[in-house]
Order: C-alpha cells, then sequence, then structure tokens
C-alpha cells in the first residue's frame, strides 16, 4: 500500500465487469460441497460398478448387484472424506498483524468495524514503527477493508474515523454507492429473497444523504457495469415516482387545513407515515429553491 488512501478507496475498485465496484477478497472460510465429500470417498475405496457376465458357471453363482457389500476399507474411506470435508469448512487463521491491531484499536477492528480515515497506514506505522513490517501490515488492512463487515459499515455511510476513534472524514458519495453494490452481490449468491428492493431504497437513501443533484451523483458513481447502472436508473424511477406521490399529498393536506391526525384519519392512513411523506416533499421543495441560488453562486465565485 503506497498511499494510505489506498487501504480504504482501493480496496472498492471494480473488477473488470464492474470497475467502481470493490474487489471480492475477503479472506472466506472454505465450504465443502456434495461433491468434493463425495470424490475423495470414491477415491478412497467406495463400490465401483461391475462389469457384466458374473460367473462362468451360471447364473445361479452369478452375484445380484444390489446385494454386493462395500470393499474392505471402504467405511474407512468414507469417513476419511468426511473428516477432510469437515477440515475444509474451518476458518481460515486470522491474519497477524489484524489480530495485534483489533488488540491494540478494539474500537475500529474489534466487535464492530468503523471505516478507516485516508492515512491510517502512515498513522499505524508511525505509531508502532517496531511492531508492524510495512508488507504484511499492507496486506492485513487489505484483507480488512475488502471484508463484507468493513464494507457494510461503507455502506452505511459511517464518516472515516481515525486512530482514536473519532470521526474526521464523511463518506464519499462514490464508495458508498460502490460497496452497497458489493455487498449485495455477495448476499445474492445465498440468499432466498430478492433483495433488488431494499438495495434500490438504500441507493436512494446513499443519494439523498449526498446531497447532490441527480445528474451530479449520477456522474460520480456511473461505471461501465450495465447492471449496476441499470439498478441506479430503476432506483431513480422509483424515487421520482415517490416524489409525485408526496408532492400530491403535500398539496391535499395544505388545501385541507387539517390537522396531520385529521388529515390522516380522513383517508384512512397512518398519521406517522404521512409525516414523513409531507417532511420528504417539503425538503424536496426546500432543495429546488436553494438549487438555482447555489448555482448562481457558484457562477459568480468563479
Amino acid at each position: 500500500m503506497t498511499d494510505s488512501a489506498s487501504a480504504q478507496e482501493q480496496p472498492h475498485a471494480a473488477p473488470a465487469s464492474a470497475p467502481a465496484a470493490p474487489v471480492v477478497a475477503e479472506a472466506a472460510v472454505a465450504v465443502a460441497t456434495p461433491e468434493s465429500v463425495a470424490a475423495p470417498a470414491a477415491e478412497a475405496g467406495a463400490p465401483q460398478p461391475q462389469r457384466k457376465g458374473g460367473s462362468r458357471r451360471g447364473g445361479r453363482n452369478r452375484r445380484k448387484p444390489e446385494g454386493r457389500q462395500a470393499p474392505e476399507g471402504a467405511a474407512e474411506g468414507t469417513l476419511q472424506a468426511a473428516a477432510s470435508g469437515a477440515a475444509s469448512r474451518a476458518p481460515q487463521r486470522v491474519h497477524p498483524a489484524l489480530e495485534q491491531l483489533a488488540a491494540l484499536y478494539p474500537h475500529l477492528f474489534g466487535a464492530v468495524f468503523r471505516p478507516l480515515k485516508r492515512g491510517i497506514f502512515q498513522d499505524i506505522l508511525a505509531a508502532h514503527p517496531e511492531l508492524f513490517e510495512r508488507e504484511a501490515l499492507k496486506v492485513a488492512l487489505g484483507l480488512h477493508t475488502r471484508s463484507t463487515r468493513y464494507l457494510q459499515s461503507v455502506a452505511a455511510g459511517d464518516k472515516r474515523h481515525d486512530l482514536q476513534g473519532q470521526p474526521v472524514e464523511t463518506m464519499a458519495p462514490e464508495h458508498v454507492h460502490h460497496a452497497l453494490l458489493e455487498v449485495y452481490r455477495r448476499k445474492k449468491a445465498r440468499a432466498t429473497e430478492d433483495l433488488l428492493p431494499k438495495l434500490r431504497n438504500r441507493m436512494m437513501a446513499a443519494f439523498e444523504a449526498s446531497g447532490l443533484t441527480r445528474e451530479a451523483y449520477t456522474e460520480l458513481v456511473q461505471g461501465r457495469d450495465e447492471a449496476a447502472n441499470s439498478i441506479l436508473e430503476e432506483a431513480f424511477a422509483e424515487w421520482a415516482a415517490r416524489n409525485a406521490k408526496d408532492e400530491a399529498l403535500l398539496r391535499a393536506f395544505e388545501a385541507s387545513g387539517q390537522t396531520l391526525e385529521a388529515f390522516a384519519d380522513m383517508y384512512g392512513l397512518v398519521a406517522r407515515t404521512v409525516g414523513q411523506q409531507l417532511e420528504r416533499a417539503r425538503r424536496l421543495a426546500a432543495a429546488r429553491v436553494q438549487a438555482p441560488v447555489a448555482a448562481v453562486s457558484a457562477a459568480q465565485s468563479d
């Protein structure tokens, strides 16, 4: 890791199909498939198909395949294969440098993973010059920042933290977006439900938290992965439809002259939900008013 920023930003570099997304390089637990257990069993002496024909003395001495006994040692071989499969499911050992970091900074590397500030690599080396070997620390931080738990903290939009555990830097919108996509890809492989609706909702929450316009946000986070870009467009379509609904509700509420509770009851709605929709509509209206003012100010400063 030649630059401290790479400990946080480069782990989210995209693969060839999705250059902007984080690389899947987490130290994962190896899981044996049924095939991986069955294959060693056959090699260890499991019964094999018998050639046709049987004995020359006639059918009376011909053995029936279904009554055939397993060769001696087959059961032992199967047990050994099962034991081998169980061993392959054992988690890999944590990198020694990560164990040291967790002991030194449990608020960053312990039970809860916090996003790390850019420059944390140099900070750790400066704080512990005799404890960490440069290349080992580089590998350890790479494993850590590509782990699913770390990416989940980035996807949540948490701020970057220094060695003292203090939030010091806002996470870049593109890093949040790419972490959301990578966490979705990893969960999708083992999920039994459709995770796309949740992903789209979280994308829109991240977009709104960025404070950017739709055009600026799209330009910032969009990459060469067309599937990911399509998900973003679907999320924006849902966001626009929700905004239109919220604005219509706000207009109806303001025209009614009713209290929030009375208005919600009149339409058979939940007052708390209506309040959230009205608040979103007001924020959107305020943002539309402020956008031209901000654009004029920026032009004047240039």
